[in-house]
C-alpha cells in the first residue's frame, strides 16, 4: 500500500482533530519518550536498573522481619 501526500495530509487532519492543537507537542514529547525507553530496553539498559531494584527489595525484606 502506497502512501501518497493526501494520506498524511489527512492522517495530520484527524490527529489536530482528535488531540487539539494545544496538547499536541504534550503527546508527541510523551510518544518521544516512550520510544527512547523501548530502544533502551531492546539495548539492555533497563538491566541494570532492575538488577538494582532487585537487590535493593530482600534486603527491605530483612529490614522488616
Amino acid at each position: 500500500m502506497d502512501f501518497s501526500f493526501g494520506h498524511i495530509l489527512l492522517l495530520v487532519i484527524v490527529v489536530f482533530i482528535l488531540f487539539g492543537a494545544g496538547k499536541l507537542p504534550s503527546v508527541m514529547g510523551d510518544l518521544g519518550k516512550g520510544l527512547r525507553n523501548f530502544k533502551g530496553g531492546l539495548k539492555g539498559e533497563d538491566d541494570h536498573g532492575a538488577s538494582k531494584s532487585n537487590t535493593n527489595t530482600p534486603s527491605d525484606h530483612h529490614k522488616a522481619d
